[in-house]
């Protein structure tokens, strides 16, 4: 199976982009469903986490509330390191896992890991697809579809590389600043070619 990992920034599209490769028949590994499953109540991290910063960033049914916890890490960058140590290990291992069930088979498996080039991961993949968009267009859907205040949208930009930055990096990379069905055409394109070589 061919692995390739896809990236981006907060609001470039990648969640669809993602969704696109899935619909056209490749396999998905989300890293941020994986975020969500090991801080779920009864998993050892949300024990920690709640050790860490204290019991309002829990709802009152026990859950992780992540919109206090996100307003917490996303303004203080020490408070964003200390969730990581928490979360990133626990993420990693379900992920190298998931990719090992999956060596042997055939076709292409998208890895979409947002923090890929920041936590080093580019080794476990054998190329990187990097959806862009430029920063206006980044920081507009982060306010309109996110329902994000300019300086939440700011501080979440922030606490990433650049997109810019990003492409310079990538093997592949997606313009998503037009149509849907531009979009879709890159994604085709790029899983062609790999599904090709399989």
């Amino acid at each position: 199976m061919r692995v390739l990992g896809l990236t981006g920034g907060i609001g470039s599209g990648k969640t669809m982009v993602g969704a696109m490769f899935t619909e056209l028949g490749a396999e998905l590994i989300d890293a941020d469903q994986m975020a969500r499953e090991v801080v779920e109540p009864g998993q050892p991290a949300l024990d920690e986490i709640v050790t860490s910063f204290g019991r309002d960033i829990l709802l009152p049914d026990g859950r992780l509330d992540r919109r206090t916890l996100a307003a917490i890490v996303f303004a203080d960058a020490s408070a964003r390191a200390r969730l990581n140590a928490i979360t990133h290990p626990r993420i990693r291992e379900r992920m190298d896992a998931a990719i090992a069930a999956r060596r042997d088979r055939a076709g292409v498996l998208i890895v979409d890991i947002p923090l890929l080039f920041e936590n080093l991961r580019t080794g476990v993949v054998e190329k990187v697809i990097v959806v862009w968009v430029d920063p206006q267009t980044q920081m507009r859907r982060l306010i309109e579809r996110g329902g994000l205040t300019e300086e939440e949208a700011h501080q979440r930009i922030a606490a990433q590389m650049p997109l810019d930055e990003k492409r310079r990096l990538a093997d592949h990379v997606i313009d998503n600043r037009g149509t849907p069905a531009e979009t879709r055409r890159q994604v085709e394109a790029i899983l062609r070619h790999y599904a090709s070589e399989d």
